[in-house]
């Protein structure tokens, strides 16, 4: 994730395309994607 974009959180796969594009998420999408991980929904 990168900081500095408000209201959006980008996310990319560093460990595999550290250069490679990022897909960007609105906050509350994220939020519900994060909140379904810790629940084991996703």
């Amino acid at each position: 994730m990168a900081p500095g974009i408000p209201d959006f959180v980008p996310v990319r796969d560093s460990k595999f395309a550290p250069q490679g594009p990022a897909l960007v998420f609105g906050v509350a999408a994220w939020a519900a994607f994060v909140n379904g991980l810790k629940r084991g929904a996703v």
